[in-house]
């Protein structure tokens, strides 16, 4: 008998020692608190959101969003580059404990990664040089378009586009943008901003927005069950939209201000 109290007493202890572990390691921001470091999923592939400068160092608004949670934590930021196909699982792989990637949020999503408050503008369009006639969703028939893979774009132009078009997807902006100004395609669906930056750098295409896929600004993505963690980003989101440094840094990288951004 009183062995298999001792075994009874073993199990009880090795249970709880377990769950008190499992809780910890479910609990992001006590692990970020502990380590001192909070990893950020960035792009570098998306100028003026994430790119990197001559001496290859992550420059954007989404890496000056990054080191301002970090900061304001108190802690070191380590930017982990990620492609819009991979920053959703490598937060619910918990390589990173944010993604600050230019993220949009929809009901898709939300299933699996929870949302911060709005940090920042953005919008999603198809452009195409003036030459072309699009005025609808319809006159996309038959037509060639450049997108990025699993990207927001990619997501609505699947949704109002005929069936017919002739989709060319790459893995990341940058190849994107290459076949368009190449002219492997007739069209690109891009964000305003980085339609704007190619724009501006071939203006030998004379592109030009064309039709609008969706308003959608950006959000941080944080992993399901972290609600320390998303109550922590929130409050620093509040208190730089009231302070106007978020506003300070849309003027930056992207020209204007933050607007009307959902809370």
């Amino acid at each position: 008998m009183h062995f298999r109290s001792r075994q009874l007493a073993f199990a009880l202890a090795l249970t709880a020692t377990t769950l008190v572990g499992a809780a910890h390691a479910q609990s992001a921001l006590d692990n970020i608190q502990k380590t001192k470091t909070l990893k950020v999923a960035i792009p570098t592939d998306y100028p003026p959101y994430g790119s990197v400068d001559k001496t290859m160092t992550p420059v954007g608004l989404d890496i000056d969003m990054a080191r301002l949670i970090a900061s304001k934590l108190g802690v070191k930021v380590e930017l982990v580059p990620v492609t819009s196909a991979n920053r959703i699982p490598y937060l619910q792989t918990r390589k990173a404990d944010l993604v600050i990637s230019t993220l949009g949020k929809n009901a898709e999503r939300e299933k699996v990664i929870d949302f911060s408050a709005a940090y920042a503008p953005f919008f999603q369009g198809v452009f195409g040089p003036k030459s072309l006639k699009i005025a609808s969703f319809s006159d996309m028939a038959g037509k060639t378009v450049a997108v990025t893979r699993g990207a927001m774009e990619d997501q609505e132009l699947n949704k109002v586009a005929p069936p017919n078009v002739d989709y060319r997807r790459f893995e990341d902006n940058n190849a994107t943008i290459a076949a368009f100004v190449s002219g492997q395609t007739q069209t690109l669906a891009a964000s305003g901003a980085v339609a704007a930056q190619m724009i501006e750098k071939n203006p030998q295409i004379k592109a030009e927005f064309k039709l609008l896929l969706k308003d959608s600004p950006c959000f941080i993505g944080i992993a399901k069950s972290e609600e320390p963690l998303k109550a922590k980003v929130n409050e620093i989101i509040a208190a730089a939209r009231k302070d106007g440094t978020l506003d300070g840094m849309s003027r930056k990288w992207l020209g204007k201000g933050i607007g009307e951004l959902p809370v």
